[in-house]
């Protein structure tokens, strides 16, 4: 079967999240595909399972080395950017995935590759700070309290934890048991933390994700957590509008810099939410 290597929300090659995309030739079983996740090992691989569209879209699924997941933001992008590439040969501007949280549509304009989330679901919000001062090994002041703690999710949950300054987030380093006390006990959910201080000065926010269980300690660029920071920061007014337009950095702690374009607006009491950046090919091949 064909396969391709991308970079995803990445300013150049060797940025952004890495994607592994497969089209398979033959019927594949969901253990072999998991098993090929765990080979290429990056942080998800996908495979396109219909070579035409199916249910108005096409048949995605996305694997972590160690679980399938129902949605996650760079794989669409960079799974409909191989579609519109390899399949649509760069005919169509719309490229509508059918992923296990739904169908999930994604427009190419120009270099950008942008997806509609879903609306998010504003969760649980938790007063208790010390439970992520010690998952993130940071003392209470560097947590900016003037905004909540919170679970939301666009498919796939994180927490918000919004902090201080840059050099808090730096400073954030994953106590792992602790990480895994509360994935076990209250939700299996990243965790986002975020800060309106950034390296470079035409970005909004700086963001990290954390991803304790996934075999992954942190991602690079993380486009479902984003959404879901969107939705955020549109329900507390962070920026103090309802229709908002920013920059995130991402993955410059880590060495694989990466821009996620944002876009949310509140409209007719349900929060919109546009995720976009550019994608690289920078790899094809044969899986044997």
């Amino acid at each position: 079967m064909d396969f391709y290597i991308v970079d995803v929300f990445a300013e150049e090659k060797y940025q952004g999240n890495q994607l592994a995309v497969l089209i398979p030739s033959r019927t594949i079983s969901t253990e072999e595909m998991q098993r090929i996740a765990r080979e290429i090992n990056f942080n998800e691989t996908t495979f396109i399972l219909s070579g035409k569209q199916d249910n108005g879209g096409y048949d995605v699924r996305i694997f972590t080395p160690d679980v399938e997941v129902p949605f996650a933001g760079h794989p669409t992008l960079g799974t409909a950017f191989i579609i519109q590439k390899v399949i649509e040969n760069n005919e169509s501007k719309q490229i509508t995935l059918n992923l296990k949280v739904g169908q999930i549509p994604v427009n190419i304009e120009g270099e950008q590759l942008i997806m509609k989330q879903n609306p998010p679901e504003l969760g649980t919000i938790i007063p208790d700070q010390d439970i992520f001062t010690e998952i993130l090994q940071i003392p209470n002041e560097d947590i900016d309290s003037r905004f909540p703690i919170q679970i939301v999710s666009t498919g796939l949950p994180a927490v918000i934890v919004p902090l201080c300054s840059l050099d808090a987030v730096n400073r954030c380093k994953i106590n792992h048991n602790n990480y895994q006390n509360f994935i076990d006990n209250v939700i299996k959910a990243n965790i986002l933390v975020f800060t309106p201080e950034t390296k470079l000065k035409e970005n909004d926010l700086n963001v990290r994700v954390f991803l304790d269980d996934t075999g992954f300690p942190e991602d690079p660029a993380t486009g479902s957590a984003n959404g879901n920071l969107a939705g955020y920061l549109i329900a507390h007014n962070f920026f103090e509008s309802k229709n908002i337009v920013y920059r995130v950095e991402q993955g410059f702690q880590m060495g694989r810099p990466s821009i996620l374009n944002i876009q949310a607006k509140n409209s007719q009491n349900s929060i919109q939410i546009l995720v976009g950046g550019k994608v690289f090919l920078i790899a094809k091949g044969e899986w044997y």
